[in-house]
């Protein structure tokens, strides 16, 4: 068959090839907005994560400042002045790490929610995970701390240093531009050996808090929130 007889039988069906091309652009038009789309949600998503990142960045810089200075309030504890400006400075420094630890929820959500506390509202259901719980710590070492009598000043800022260090390796694990998981997996997609050694070591720090303070607890009832100053 010649090129004439080609184009000859090519106009004598031109509707049949007219529509064959037609059919060709829509789907190469339609794998090609298809493609697009996907890079647009790419994009979407990353900008998304790139903005959860500066809050709970913001948010980690607070809480870094908050447990230094929790610290240094402890070292110093015995150059207050007297009681009330000791309680005062104490009082101001556990309303800073309870406030954090309520803010941190919005990014570092209980884990197996539907393991435990399930009569409790649906933020507090679950296990804290580490990085909150290191906040809490610290909170209870510090809210049981008096200005002359107990543990050191230094035992006391040395535990909650260990605290701000767990705490900041927590965080740094959340912001690593290597991970690629989807924002809202990603601390349920951490690694299970480092998500292992992360609550391996905020046990021990809250085995560590209850031997220093025989008592204390940890997890008071939302019901009923007992004081938790019961050891010196």
């Amino acid at each position: 068959m010649t090129a004439n007889d080609i184009l000859a039988l090519m106009r004598e069906h031109l509707d049949v090839v007219l529509a064959i091309s037609s059919a060709l652009v829509a789907l190469v038009s339609a794998v090609a907005s298809r493609a697009e789309t996907r890079r647009q949600r790419r994009l979407q998503t990353e900008h998304l994560r790139q903005t959860i990142d500066s809050a709970s960045l913001e948010w980690g810089t607070t809480a870094i400042e908050a447990l230094g200075r929790a610290a240094m309030f402890a070292r110093t504890r015995h150059l207050q002045a007297n009681d009330g400006t000791f309680v005062g400075g104490k009082t101001s420094l556990l309303i800073s790490l309870s406030a954090l630890v309520e803010r941190g929820r919005m990014f570092f959500p209980n884990v197996d929610a539907e393991m435990k506390g399930a009569e409790k509202e649906g933020a507090y259901r679950g296990h804290r995970p580490p990085i909150l719980d290191a906040i809490m710590w610290a909170y209870f070492e510090l809210n049981a701390m008096t200005r002359d009598t107990g543990p050191t000043g230094d035992s006391s800022a040395d535990f909650i240093d260990d605290c701000r260090r767990l705490m900041v390796s927590e965080l740094q694990a959340h912001l690593d531009p290597r991970r690629l998981d989807k924002i809202i997996e990603r601390y349920d997609d951490q690694s299970a050996r480092n998500r292992r050694e992360a609550i391996d070591r905020a046990q021990v720090l809250k085995a560590q808090l209850q031997t220093r303070r025989p008592g204390l607890v940890l997890d008071p009832a939302p019901a009923s929130r007992p004081s938790t100053e019961k050891a010196s």
